[in-house]
């Protein structure tokens, strides 16, 4: 017996169920009209659910954007801030190898930030130890040794040593703004070197900007006259950017 077949109109169970319950408004067909404007309710709500959808897509891009946005200007501020504060340094104090030595220690602040961030955030909490287990495995299984800090973390802290290092001895010959414009030439060094090394995508515009960049550098040592003092400090500030390059895309690799 076929079991969407019913007499008196009767088309399904549940129209059948509802029959002989006696529930109040039943007519024959009832479940199935009940069903065909569940469904025209759902496709009146699609374009208010699409609609939603894309204010949500937006909103996330708009605050995506913004947070990029602020640590860009924090990353500005700081570099340009820390700059000025080590050119009033020298009046008094002159030792750059032991300011990049300071200066990089502070670094170690990152992981007490990161685990306090992780507890405030997270539903399972680790203790300190399991957390910096837990990190240690980018070493792989055995963690941090003495043969994994020679070959995958020396070269990356003798690089980052050199770009701070010279980074100072140039703010010694030239003025600050001058260092700093000539340090932001990197990323042209990053692009050199990234089609290089990386095997990246070759792109006339990047060529014409690395092109310009160079061009920058030869008229800015030019502008005070090739005397010692501006050569040499326009080759340190260009060493400092190429260890910077250097740096990032050994990472990267």
């Amino acid at each position: 017996m076929d079991v969407n077949a019913a007499p008196n109109g009767v088309a399904t169970i549940e129209d059948r169920i509802l029959r002989i319950t006696g529930y109040y408004g039943y007519y024959p067909g009832y479940s199935s009209q009940k069903r065909g404007e569940g469904a025209q309710a759902n496709t009146e709500n699609c374009p208010e659910n699409h609609e939603k959808s894309r204010c949500q897509s937006c909103t996330s891009t708009f605050l995506k954007i913004a947070w990029g946005f602020l640590i860009i200007l924090s990353v500005s501020f700081s570099w340009v801030g820390t700059t000025q504060i080590v050119k009033i340094t020298y009046k008094n104090f002159y030792c750059p190898f032991f300011m990049t030595w300071f200066s990089t220690n502070w670094n170690i602040m990152f992981f007490p930030v990161y685990y306090s961030g992780h507890l405030a955030t997270a539903q399972e909490k680790q203790s300190l130890l399991q957390k910096i287990r837990e990190c240690s495995r980018i070493f792989g299984e055995d963690g941090l040794t003495l043969k994994l800090f020679l070959k995958r973390t020396a070269p990356f802290s003798i690089l980052w040593t050199l770009t701070n290092y010279l980074y100072l001895l140039a703010l010694r010959k030239l003025t600050a703004t001058d260092v700093s414009a000539l340090f932001c030439c990197n990323k042209a060094f990053m692009f050199l070197l990234s089609w290089i090394v990386l095997k990246d995508k070759f792109m006339g515009v990047r060529i014409v900007a690395t092109i310009m960049a160079i061009t920058g550098i030869v008229m800015m040592a030019y502008a005070d006259g090739f005397h010692g003092d501006s050569i040499i400090g326009v080759a340190l500030a260009v060493g400092s950017a190429s260890a910077s390059a250097l740096y990032k895309v050994s990472y990267i690799s």
